[in-house]
């Protein structure tokens, strides 16, 4: 009988298991390969350099900088949104006043047409979304400059054109891109929350601010950890780099203040011809990555709550 049930379980995962290693583990696996040879990317010839890669990696300014940018992604990012995200949740869901004859727990006025509003930017590609702010950064013509003017301000940043400002800018779309899907996420999360444990801290004298800190995020901590690493390794990966590659000059500038690894990544293998150095960058940004997943995974352990 048990050696029955661990066949139907060898059988079950062997088909999912073996995709994933072809399509997954399979390609990390050659991309360590390469990253110890020459290869261009362009010819089937190549021949082992050993750690050359990797010492001229460590020489590399450029690396250091996009590795500066996409270290300040993904510590940033995080951050902003997730605060954001849960601010704009608990005022949806537990935020608002007591209406008359109504619950005592309840979200603020319009909270179904807000969580709309903000998931919109969900529903748009990540490349629309570059584009658009791409046209609102415009100096001359942007949007945002425009309502500068508009107000009185003599103001006119180049934004995008600016070293100092234009990683700054870049982050503020992937925020506002992003902030949405978890609203939703949190929002879905608190309203599985029971009320009765608002409506007794609040009997008991407790305010808005003592209820998100002491009932609301420890019961969403495990979502709040998720959703944390989960937009970290989008700041590292594709999200950022659609961003950047899009909205930038260069891209990735003006010289080289929003490069990040995975457009360094891009720009060696596909456009210098340079995809053993690539792969080589490409290793580096795992490690980051993988890093980055545990170290938020250890120090957001914590015991388990329970309701």
């Amino acid at each position: 009988m048990q050696h029955g049930k661990y066949r139907f379980i060898v059988g079950f995962l062997a088909l999912p298991l073996g995709l994933y290693a072809l399509f997954v583990v399979w390609p990390f696996i050659q991309s360590i390969y390469y990253s110890f040879t020459d290869w261009t990317g362009l010819s089937p010839e190549f021949k082992m350099v050993g750690f050359g890669n990797y010492s001229r990696m460590l020489d590399d300014e450029i690396f250091w900088k996009s590795l500066q940018h996409s270290l300040l992604f993904a510590l940033l990012l995080p951050l902003v949104t997730i605060s954001l995200a849960l601010f704009f949740a608990f005022m949806i869901n537990v935020g608002g006043r007591k209406r008359r004859n109504g619950p005592v727990v309840t979200g603020v006025r319009g909270s179904s047409f807000y969580k709309i509003v903000y998931f919109f930017p969900q529903v748009l590609s990540i490349a629309i979304v570059a584009l658009l702010f791409a046209f609102a950064y415009n100096p001359d013509s942007g949007a945002i400059n425009s309502v500068l003017r508009g107000i009185g301000l003599d103001v006119q940043p180049l934004w995008l054109g600016d070293p100092d400002l234009a990683l700054w800018a870049v982050m503020g779309v992937l925020v506002w891109s992003t902030v949405g899907f978890f609203v939703v996420l949190f929002s879905a999360g608190m309203a599985s929350i029971p009320a009765e444990m608002y409506e007794a801290a609040l009997l008991d004298g407790a305010n808005r601010f003592t209820t998100f800190f002491r009932i609301t995020l420890p019961l969403l901590w495990d979502t709040v950890q998720s959703g944390w690493v989960y937009m970290g390794i989008l700041a590292l990966g594709a999200e950022s780099f659609a961003v950047v590659q899009i909205m930038t000059t260069g891209p990735g500038g003006p010289d080289y203040s929003t490069t990040v690894m995975v457009l360094y990544v891009y720009q060696k293998a596909f456009r210098d011809g340079q995809a053993a150095y690539a792969t080589t960058i490409g290793v580096a940004l795992l490690v980051v990555t993988l890093a980055f997943a545990a170290v938020v995974m250890r120090l957001g352990r914590r015991e388990r709550l329970e309701y």
